[in-house]
């Protein structure tokens, strides 16, 4: 029973590294399609700050699908990583994503500082799995 539930994990794992791959080579090619598309609209060679924003907005994306597809075959590939460490790093990289293209004329100051209580609560939240005993830092699993 244990074996057939390996093989369906198996079968799951290379299933969603197949569909991240995917999902992130199209998101590559939206990305350069938007910045080529802004890029010989007039005016030629110009870009606008919401077209900045949105090209950074799509940059990070990316970025996030980057590190989701590496998350996904690190963490169950192996059995020596911290999955929590992992997932929080993730969600930081996604929240400094929110972050980054955030306009703050639009937000309230009560929405901003829940973002702030969100970043603040993960980096916490890292620094403590960190500090667990036994567990190896991302650097040290990147070099197996």
């Amino acid at each position: 029973m244990i074996e057939a539930i390996r093989k369906f994990e198996r079968v799951i794992f290379i299933s969603l590294l197949v569909m991240m791959s995917l999902v992130v080579m199209l998101a590559t090619i939206e990305l350069g399609w938007i910045i080529i598309k802004d890029i010989i609209t007039p005016p030629i060679f110009l870009l606008e700050i919401n077209e900045l924003f949105e090209i950074f907005g799509l940059f990070m994306l990316v970025l996030i699908g980057l590190e989701l597809l590496e998350t996904i075959a690190k963490t169950y590939s192996s059995n020596n990583v911290n999955h929590a460490k992992i997932v929080m790093a993730v969600a930081i990289i996604a929240i400094a994503r929110k972050v980054i293209i955030l306009d703050v004329e639009k937000y309230s100051g009560q929405a901003l500082m829940g973002i702030a209580a969100i970043v603040l609560a993960l980096s916490l939240g890292y620094f403590l799995v960190q500090l667990k005993p036994g567990t190896k830092k991302l650097s040290e699993t990147e070099k197996e």
